[in-house]
């Protein structure tokens, strides 16, 4: 036996009546009793078979299979059936992005007229609606058209409320996975225009005129278009924590949800350090060429960009017709990095040049050692850059021994013309004598002139000769090693005038980068307020239609 539940308030006070009777007067009890219990026996319940009466009148056995199967009319077959849906969104329980996939929680509303269910709560103890398994009547197969996962109808078989004057309401659950085709081009800056778009399955638009329910509550039944601003009902609707949703339009038979992505969770462990990544790409050159680790933090930037990459690619669909915004900001900042180690390795070539074997071009010495470095704020090299303070004693050495050893040649000289029989030791030990202020000193010699002046008491050492050549030597070896630095140092130079003027190429290119590419996702300027939960109907017919689905749109 089928549950109907169709009794009014009205209906249960009077089966309670009887109780009350009962109370006021007690001093009939036995004779009351017995005649309550004969007048139940005798008489039906007031509501429960009215109720019975009416469900075997229109559900029996012989008008069952009609019920049940057969597109409800007036007995014209050729007449339009008019079917009204409702859509009230519970949750919007997913967006995924990968599979470009919504899944939301909703009661669909249904609501038709069947002229052969009607009767007159009057004559049926006063009730007005019955509650019918969906088994037992006709339902229009609406189904799901652009869904995702195969269910295009609703699974949960919810009872159908027929009311006395023949309407008919049927309002399931239903959870739906809907296709959205996501556009990714300011992700994660976005907004999504998701539709869902429902239809009947079996009867064309000649059997079966689909319209929406707050056509029939506004009393615009009969539009060929048709358009509501709040097409879809929130009021029960449980908001989402990564999107808001912007817009519930309805043209028709189709349902158009813009949602706008929540940016905080992508914004901190996205963007923001995609954009230090980005920065420190330019401290490249600021660090020092002598530390070696130029191409190490080059090459981990782009490391790191890479992990980012296959981050994007779990997130966004693979065929995706654009480029989402964060996507063209990883590749910027990766033409970057590549750039910056291409010129590092210039740099570095350029720093480590050797000065014997590169020559430094003039032009290069005056647009890198002249011009450049007034340009930039930076110290010009200078004799002050390479102080010779610390050869200096080692050329006065060279030059007070170069004048000693020019005189013992010159005194050996005028020793051997004046005494021709002189032995040459006794010359050479007179030729070394130093002192200025010398005084004669005579002894016995083989001949007349035997007299040899003696200038000082200290000899010097016979190894004074190879000693003066090795400073020599020496000296000229320091005054090469002087002049090589000195040509490193300039090679050195123009490698850190480089350095400055890339630092700041990169650091504006990095910075109108980053402005220009995130700045162009339109959110950041003219955001759409998300939609109340309970805001006034607004309702709009033909006029204006086109404009506003363009609006939509864009």
């Amino acid at each position: 036996m089928p549950s109907c539940s169709g009794f009014s308030h009205q209906q249960q006070q009077q089966h309670f009546t009887p109780h009350t009777v009962l109370h006021q007067q007690p001093g009939l009890c036995s004779i009351t009793l017995m005649l309550l219990l004969l007048l139940l026996m005798s008489r039906p319940s007031q509501g429960v078979p009215a109720a019975h009466r009416l469900y075997n009148k229109f559900f029996g056995s012989s008008a069952n299979s009609a019920m049940r199967t057969v597109r409800p009319t007036d007995g014209n077959h050729t007449q339009l059936l008019t079917v009204y849906l409702g859509l009230q969104l519970s949750q919007l329980i997913d967006v995924d992005e990968k599979n470009q996939i919504m899944t939301t929680n909703v009661w669909l509303r249904h609501m038709w007229f069947n002229g052969a269910l009607k009767w007159d709560p009057r004559q049926h103890d006063g009730v007005d609606r019955l509650y019918i398994p969906p088994d037992q009547i006709w339902l229009p197969d609406m189904v799901l058209y652009n869904n995702a996962d195969g269910n295009y109808v609703v699974t949960l078989m919810t009872k159908v409320t027929v009311k006395h004057d023949g309407q008919i309401t049927w309002e399931p659950p239903a959870i739906f996975k809907s296709s959205c085709q996501i556009d990714v081009e300011f992700f994660p800056f976005d907004e999504q225009l998701c539709t869902m778009k429902f239809g009947v399955w079996t009867h064309d638009g000649l059997a079966v005129d689909l319209q929406h329910l707050k056509q029939f509550e506004a009393g615009y039944s009969g539009l060929d278009t048709f358009f509501a601003k709040r097409g879809i009902e929130l009021e029960n609707y449980y908001e989402s924590v990564e999107w808001d949703v912007t817009d519930v339009p309805v043209q028709k038979n189709i349902r158009i949800y813009p949602i706008r992505r929540k940016t905080l969770f992508y914004t901190v462990n996205l963007i923001v350090p995609c954009v230090a990544i980005s920065f420190l790409t330019t401290f490249v050159f600021y660090l020092p060429s002598d530390s070696g680790e130029k191409i190490t933090l080059s090459v981990s930037i782009l490391l790191a960009l890479t992990v980012f990459f296959l981050l994007l690619a779990e997130i966004i669909p693979p065929t995706s017709l654009v480029v989402p915004l964060i996507g063209k900001y990883l590749l910027f900042t990766m033409v970057l990095v590549t750039l910056s180690i291409v010129v590092t390795v210039i740099v570095l070539n350029v720093h480590f040049c050797d000065p014997l074997t590169n020559q430094m071009s003039p032009w290069v010495r005056r647009l890198f050692l002249g011009l450049l470095p007034r340009i930039l704020c930076m110290q010009k090299p200078s004799e002050k850059m390479y102080p010779k303070e610390q050869y200096r004693n080692v050329a006065l050495v060279e030059a007070s021994y170069r004048q000693k050893f020019e005189a013992f040649h010159r005194r050996n000289a005028d020793c051997r013309r004046r005494n021709a029989a002189t032995s040459a030791v006794i010359c050479n030990r007179s030729a070394l004598l130093s002192d200025e202020t010398s005084q004669p000193l005579t002894g016995p010699g083989p001949s007349n002139s035997s007299t040899i002046r003696y200038t000082n008491t200290q000899f010097m050492k016979f190894e004074l000769v190879h000693a003066l050549e090795g400073v020599e030597y020496i000296t000229e070896h320091i005054k090469f090693e002087d002049f090589k630095m000195t040509l490193q140092q300039e090679w050195h130079y123009v490698a850190m005038v480089m350095d400055r003027i890339f630092l700041i190429i990169f650091s504006v290119a990095v910075l109108l980068g980053t402005l220009g590419i995130i700045f162009q996702a339109p959110n950041l300027f003219h955001k759409h307020p998300a939609v109340p939960l309970r805001p006034p109907q607004d309702i709009a017919t033909t006029a204006g239609l086109n404009d506003t689905v363009e609006d939509l749109q864009s």
